[in-house]
């Protein structure tokens, strides 16, 4: 299982939300780059960044960081926040990132989500984003009426390669992962997963693992220490 350390980038700074309250916000440092070479120094192979300036606004924002990251790590990358256009999606790819995570406009925009993947293929990514099993849009601001499960049949396909998987109300608050909608997950499609929100500790890890999930994105567990990045690449990836 590939283990992702996140970095969410607001207002130029290395942060976490709570539930994604931009509300609620802990900052974890004024370099998002440096921040970056810490996990690959870590051990870490790939980094899942999120621009929430760009979720808020539905455009890239901190491209120029994303750049700075990509250039001053040798991390593969995957970056989601803000790509409402092909034109979007472009210039995110353009900073040499591996990958692109389209959230909303999976669900709002069924021909720009074909486009892209005739142009991309496995470099777009979808994320389904739910809260009590509804998928999510607008930077989680808004509750669809489909569920998550019901989206990851139909995008499957459509041609959709990888998801990821978010729980909203675990995101941020160390409460452990939801299995169990994860498992409704890999009934509804036998694409790759990789799941987010909730880890809090190793053993939320080795349960993951033991769901044979692609990838698990760590976020607010390795800024407080719940989680050592370096133990658990050693032990899971």
């Amino acid at each position: 299982m590939i283990i992702l350390p996140a970095i969410d980038i607001k207002d130029g700074l290395c942060v976490r939300l709570y539930q994604g309250d931009y509300g609620k916000v802990t900052t974890y440092g004024a370099d998002p780059a440096g921040v970056a070479l810490r996990w690959q120094n870590a051990g870490a192979s790939w980094l899942h960044v999120v621009d929430l300036d760009g979720a808020a606004q539905g455009k890239p924002v901190n491209t120029e960081l994303i750049a700075r990251i990509r250039k001053e790590t040798r991390l593969h990358i995957q970056v989601g926040g803000g790509m409402r256009s092909p034109e979007h999606i472009a210039q995110v790819l353009d900073l040499g990132v591996d990958r692109v995570i389209l959230g909303t406009v999976a669900l709002t925009d069924r021909a720009l989500l074909e486009d892209a993947l005739a142009r991309w293929g496995e470099r777009i990514v979808v994320g389904l984003d739910a809260r009590n099993g509804l998928v999510a849009i607008a930077g989680w601001h808004k509750t669809s009426k489909i569920q998550a499960t019901t989206l990851a049949a139909e995008l499957s396909e459509l041609g959709v390669q990888r998801f990821v998987y978010t729980d909203i109300a675990r995101d941020g608050a160390l409460t452990g992962p939801n299995l169990p909608a994860l498992v409704e997950m890999q009934k509804a499609t036998t694409r790759p997963l990789i799941a987010s929100g909730g880890v809090s500790s190793l053993a939320d890890l080795h349960a993951l693992a033991a769901l044979k999930v692609e990838g698990a994105i760590v976020g607010k567990a390795i800024y407080t220490g719940n989680v050592d990045l370096a133990t658990a690449l050693h032990e899971i990836a």
